[in-house]
Formats: structure tokens, sequence, C-alpha cells
């Protein structure tokens, strides 16, 4: 076995800490550049109880507001999205017509800017995503408008729970291009590249691949850290992703992609005490860019069904909200193509701070 130096084993040992320290939203995204310009992006969600998630079709169109009062940011949605929902009164996870897919995972070292009046209009948290799924063609174009911070964060406590929702936000796009933004010290940090291909939780995203460059020393195929922690939940998708197959049947490569987010996922009705972090895997998702297909995975089904975006009609006019329904802990069946199982329905409210 590789010596590690001692100061780096210190860096290990911090970083370990830091990760029991963090909350039990605790999950793993990674994007999958395949043959032919192939992209698929991945991501599992860990949490301690039912999140209370449903599938949602939104079309172009939509007024929005930031929901923190008089002093919001508004906007209009210029794209249709399919969302999954948290506690349905957020999106956590979705994609758009464009191919635009973004994530929301947990972060406990985020810091948000104050909020007041000489602020820059708000925006909740919960509708973060949101605003770049209904905004947004590509990561670039997201980049840029983001660079200039247009509106405020605003968090609020996590719905039953007394503590702030502390998130980070993924994007990735049909060409592979992939950015992750984070609030540390109040400060927006955008870290945009394709090569930033995997994202977890603790540490920060800079310490993630600091990290990740001494498992990439050692080499995959010698050791891999094999626990359910951020860094290691990390350290894994890193090599995977790059390690399996570039095939050029979509179904294959979409079963290795699959492979591997069930590799880092969290085994159902796991928890360890005292590192909260360390959540049950409660669904998947993969997004593939080129198909347009969102393909989900419950815990608690036996069944992988999808969503195929190109089959929607996310017309301003014609289009309607349809909400799929996934039960309690998502325990609702569904098989192969449900996108004709959707039904309409009212919109959810995203949270107002």
């Amino acid at each position: 076995m590789p010596r590690i130096r001692p100061s780096f084993a210190a860096m290990l040992l911090g970083l370990a800490g830091v990760a029991a320290a963090s909350s039990a939203w605790a999950c793993t995204r990674l994007v999958f550049h395949g043959a032919n310009g192939q992209v698929m992006t991945a991501r599992s969600m860990d949490w301690k109880s039912d999140i209370v998630s449903n599938l949602w079709v939104l079309p172009r169109g939509m007024a929005r507001t930031g929901q923190t009062g008089a002093h919001t940011i508004r906007w209009t949605s210029k794209y249709g999205s399919v969302i999954t929902s948290g506690y349905d009164i957020s999106t956590t996870d979705g994609v758009n017509e464009a191919g635009l897919n973004a994530n929301l995972l947990w972060l406990v070292e985020s810091q948000y800017p104050a909020f007041d009046a000489s602020s820059k209009p708000g925006l909740t948290i919960a509708a973060w995503a949101q605003y770049v799924l209904d905004n947004f063609a590509t990561v670039q174009e997201a980049v840029t408008a983001l660079e200039a911070e247009p509106f405020t964060i605003v968090s609020d406590s996590v719905p039953g729970e007394n503590r702030l929702t502390t998130l980070h936000l993924s994007m990735s796009d049909a060409s592979g291009d992939s950015a992750i933004v984070e609030y540390i010290g109040g400060k927006q940090v955008i870290h945009h590249s394709r090569s930033y291909q995997v994202m977890t939780n603790s540490p920060v995203f800079e310490e993630q691949l600091a990290l990740n460059s001494y498992w990439q020393q050692i080499g995959g195929t010698t050791m891999l850290p094999g626990t359910n922690r951020a860094a290691d939940r990390f350290a894994r998708a890193a090599f995977y992703v790059n390690a399996i197959p570039k095939d050029e049947n979509p179904n294959k490569a979409l079963a290795s992609v699959f492979s591997v987010i069930r590799n880092v996922s969290v085994p159902y009705g796991i928890s360890t005490p005292g590192q909260p972090n360390i959540s049950s895997t409660r669904w998947r998702t993969v997004f593939d860019h080129q198909r347009k297909l969102y393909f989900f995975e419950s815990a608690l089904t036996p069944n992988t069904f999808w969503v195929d975006l190109k089959a929607l009609d996310f017309s301003p006019t014609t289009g309607k909200v349809l909400k799929l329904d996934l039960g309690a802990d998502q325990s609702h069946t569904y098989s192969g193509n449900a996108t004709a199982q959707f039904k309409p329905s009212a919109p959810f409210q995203f949270l107002g701070i």
C-alpha cells in the first residue's frame, strides 16, 4: 500500500472530520463523456427521511418570482423543463428542453450573502436550480449570466428541521460542459470546466479536487476508498466515470453510467450515529442529453423508468403543468416510458422566504 505522507494524512483526517459534520442531504453527481459526443449526467439523492419527491413537467411562459417579498427577482420561463421536486416546494434536480441539467447537493460550508433592501433582488434557494433551467440553454450561457450576480440567494430552514438549508449547484449540458456554483464566505465562487465531471458534498469543491488528485496518483485499479463519506464517493465516481467503456450503443453506455451512480450510492436503511451525512440513497436520476431521456430510479421500486422530453408539449399556450405522483418514499411503481402517465396539476409553490 502506498505510504501517505504525514502532512497529507493530516489533511485526510481533517477532511474526514468535515464530512462527518455535514448534513443529511449527501448526494453524488457525475457527468459521463461517451462516444460520438454522447453525454449523460447522473445523480443520487441521499437523505435520512422521505424528501417528498415527485416529477413535474413545467412548460415555457410561466411567470415566476424569487419568493422573497417585494424585493425579489422576476422572470418568465424561456424553456420548458422536467424536474424532481423536494418536499414539493423546491427543484432539487432537473433538465430543460434545450438539454441543460441542474442539480442541487448539500454543502455544509455554504455561507450566503446578507439580504436586505440594498441587496440585489432576492431568489429563494428553493428556486435556484429552476432559475437556471428556465433561463439558459448551455452551461456557458448560465455561467456568463450568474457571474453578473443578478440576484441574492436567500436560504431558510430545512422543512421540519431547525437548521439552515446549505446547498451548492451543479450544471451540465449536451456538449459535456460543466460548472459548480458555491457560496463561500458570502461570496459566489464558480468552477467552470468540462473536466469538472464529479461533485459530492463537503469539503468545498476546490478541496475535493485537491483530495482527488491524491487518489489519481495511486490509481483506481490499485486502491480506491470504500466508505460512504463524500470525499470517498468523489474519488470512486471520478475514477469509474472515466474507466467505464465508451460504447456507441447508448443503452449500454446508460447501463455503465447507472452502474457508477449505484456504486456511489448508500444502501437503503443505512444510518451512521454521529454522521448524519451518511444517509440512505432514496432515488437516482440519469439524463441522456442527446436522446433527451430523463431516467428515474427509486430505491423502493424494482423498475427504472424514463420521461421522453421530445414527446412533451412545452408550449406556453397548449402545454400544461403535469405531475407524476411518486408516492410516499417514491414507492409507486412505474416501468419503461412513463411520459404518458403524468397528470395535469396545479403547479407547486416554491418556498417563500
